[in-house]
């Protein structure tokens, strides 16, 4: 591994530190998103706490924490199993933040932000996975599993090249989703449009 390699994943964890969803909720004055709803600081937690605004903003800029890492050792020419390194290391910034105590989300839209640059029509099947399994299910948790499920066969279609980086990063969503796995089995997981936990003080 070379030293540009190495920064490269030293910067997609620092890019991917910052917490777009508590400093979006500061900025809207809204609950701390780690501290109420889910406990989740991510964007459908902050759909629950402060409506739809401040969680499209949160999603475009988690989006582009993954994004931006990658897209740039792209262009520096990095191969495509560091690019995967570099994408987890942009999704464990999400997930252990440097800057907000170790407390993170799942990381769900900055793993699909480090899988853009792939191509479009990748991107373009993870939303379409993602918006017609919520729209069927209700759960953003099952939609996000799902879709990175099956992120590995749309690739390998698409790009054969990037399969087993975008294999990286899915096993890591899958297991950072753990616990919302097992509330999905037991029938206790919370739907995209539940108000009942908009606000826990």
């Amino acid at each position: 591994m070379t030293p540009l390699i190495g920064i490269m994943m030293l910067a997609a964890y620092l890019c991917g530190s910052v917490s777009s969803a508590v400093l979006v909720s500061k900025l809207f004055r809204l609950p701390d998103p780690r501290l109420h709803g889910s406990g989740n600081p991510g964007a459908t937690n902050v759909l629950r706490l402060g409506g739809k605004l401040p969680a499209v903003l949160v999603l475009l800029f988690d989006i582009l924490k993954g994004t931006i890492p990658v897209w740039g050792s792209y262009f520096l020419q990095i191969e495509p199993l560091y690019l995967g390194l570099i994408a987890i290391c942009a999704c464990l910034g999400h997930i252990f933040p440097l800057f907000f105590g170790f407390q993170g989300g799942k990381a769900v839209a900055t793993a699909f932000g480090a899988m853009m640059p792939i191509g479009l029509d990748l991107a373009g099947l993870l939303i379409a996975s993602w918006l017609i399994i919520v729209a069927i299910s209700g759960y953003s948790s099952l939609a996000a599993i799902l879709t990175v499920t099956l992120a590995p066969i749309f690739t390998w279609f698409i790009k054969p090249l990037y399969t087993v980086p975008v294999l990286m990063l899915s096993i890591l969503i899958i297991i950072r989703h753990r616990e919302n796995i097992v509330r999905l089995y037991r029938g206790k997981e919370s739907k995209v449009w539940d108000k009942s936990k908009r606000i826990q003080e």
